[in-house]
């Protein structure tokens, strides 16, 4: 410790500790699970090719992961120079998971379901990152007014709902599909990340989980009753993904995907907005624990390498995580974000990333994927005022009702005919209200901000500031931003006409508040 405070006194600050070993297997663990998981939305949700997945998008990928993290750590390595600290701790960054499943299940799956062509799905998530990275670079001057005016359930709740219906009902189905691996990978999560079991010599519960997950997995197979997709085959074509792939240019293809320019600025907008606030709250966060970070050279940092990965192939967005204070307490400085960017440019250009997803059964990174779910949705309603609640549930309806209308479009899909086909009577007979679900989950991220918004101002008796969000949505609805499938002119006028009148409605309640108010308070005449 003395050697690492003589060397920050001279200027130059130790770019390894013992501490960083620590940050780095739990930190780097974290990565690794996040690359796991992606690979297999990648080829068994998209059905995308394995020559796009090991040859195109995952050398990007790690390209975008390994100029974040050497960058974050060469901020640190300067913020200890200029301090003459030795207990300055990188931000951690990678992929954004939440961004994750909005790009693959909202824009990227059923694109690629509604054009038979996954390569058009990859290149309309290139272009939503190349429109989220210009936000990100030039939105900081709005993201604080933005989060300033909206209430933080509305933000939460329709986040809340992404999670709940199209991060979390999948993998639980998945689970209880092959309930061995699934349900037993998913308890050994629960008891650590949300009991605080300690499992032998710290290993992270995402290992343990996938590392039990493998161990049956390969155990059925060695008895002849094979459950959870692998096998001795298919561990045998992954070696064929090995060799070096380096980035290729997709400049092309990120521009093709303007041609989903309607359908990506739905979501591309306000996820832009709210990775602004989430950098923010982590700059914040980081400050707190002792690194002061300019907010400005994050953001742009962040959409900066995002941009580069996007225009290299890669439909993922970079961001800055949250847990810089449990890192840093853990041990780690500069080196281990350093190091994590390293391995991750082995594990994406050599093509192991193949051999490990052969390896492991998808089942076991499910439970994954729904304990995130579970914490995103859990997060509105802590974080809230409990009288917020029902505004938060309001927020999530729309998502419900999109993803309905996606399992109705699939199931129809594969019976080779449609909704309209079917006729929408006839669905309306049997329950399925085909055009509600169509109406109400059109543009469901920002339907659900704006309902949740009106909501809590209702709560809280601030008829105005509602009247002002129900008059956005009519705005927002006009141009199809909200309860259409694409932006334009006059997409849902009656809806939007409907949003007029609830404005209406609220700001005549304002008046008819105030106009009560003086009366409530006046004092009797002496």
């Amino acid at each position: 410790m003395a050697m690492t405070e003589t060397a920050a006194t001279r200027g130059q600050p130790a770019l390894w500790t013992p501490g960083d070993w620590n940050a780095f297997f739990g930190f780097g663990t974290n990565i690794l699970v996040n690359m796991l998981v992606l690979t297999g939305l990648l080829r068994f949700v998209l059905k995308m090719p394995d020559s796009l997945v090991f040859g195109r998008i995952l050398p990007a990928l790690g390209l975008m992961m390994a100029l974040s993290t050497l960058y974050y750590a060469w901020l640190a390595w300067k913020l200890a120079k200029e301090t003459g600290r030795s207990d300055v701790c990188a931000l951690p960054s990678g992929v954004s998971v939440p961004h994750m499943f909005i790009v693959t299940f909202v824009i990227m799956l059923p694109i690629s379901i509604s054009t038979g062509d996954p390569i058009k799905g990859w290149e309309a998530g290139l272009a939503w990152v190349f429109i989220q990275s210009i936000i990100l670079m030039a939105g900081g001057f709005i993201a604080p007014y933005i989060r300033k005016v909206t209430p933080r359930a509305a933000l939460l709740g329709t986040l809340a709902g992404v999670s709940i219906a199209f991060i979390s009902m999948r993998p639980a189905m998945e689970m209880y599909m092959t309930p061995v691996i699934g349900l037993t990978c998913f308890a050994i999560i629960m008891l650590s990340w949300f009991g605080g079991f300690r499992y032998p010599r710290g290993i992270p519960a995402g290992l343990v989980a996938i590392a039990a997950g493998m161990l049956i997995a390969w155990a059925s197979v060695a008895i002849g009753m094979p459950i959870g997709g692998v096998g001795l085959d298919k561990l045998g074509q992954a070696f064929s993904s090995f060799g070096f792939s380096l980035p290729i240019p997709a400049i092309g293809h990120t521009f093709s995907g303007f041609q989903f320019l309607g359908i990506i600025l739905v979501t591309a907008i306000p996820f832009g907005i709210y990775d602004l606030v989430e950098a923010m709250d982590n700059v914040e966060s980081a400050e707190a624990a002792g690194d002061h970070y300019p907010t400005t050279r994050v953001l742009t940092a962040d959409g900066a390498v995002s941009m580069i990965g996007c225009l290299m192939g890669n439909p993922f967005i970079n961001a800055v995580y949250i847990g810089h204070p449990g890192w840093k307490a853990m041990g780690g400085r500069i080196g281990y974000s350093a190091l994590t960017g390293l391995m991750v440019l082995v594990l994406a250009w050599f093509g192991i990333i193949a051999l490990l997803t052969a390896l492991i059964p998808v089942v076991a990174i499910a439970p994954i994927l729904l304990y995130i779910g579970m914490l995103i949705g859990a997060q509105a309603f802590q974080t809230t005022p409990s009288s917020h609640a029902p505004a938060v549930v309001l927020a999530l309806t729309p998502h419900l009702a999109a993803w309905a209308k996606v399992l109705v479009d699939g199931a129809l899909g594969a019976a080779g005919t449609n909704a309209a086909a079917v006729g929408l009577d006839k669905m309306a007979q049997v329950g399925v209200l085909y055009h509600g679900l169509e109406i109400m989950g059109g543009g469901a991220i920002i339907t659900g901000l704006v309902l949740g918004a009106v909501a809590v101002f209702v709560i809280e008796k601030k008829f105005v500031e509602a009247a002002m969000f129900a008059a956005a949505g009519a705005v927002l609805t006009f141009f199809g931003f909200m309860h259409g499938e694409a932006v334009g002119f006059a997409r849902s006028p009656g809806v939007a006409f409907a949003y007029l009148m609830v404005a209406g409605l609220l700001y005549a309640a304002s008046l008819r508040d105030a106009a009560a108010k003086p009366s409530m308070t006046a004092q009797p005449a002496e």
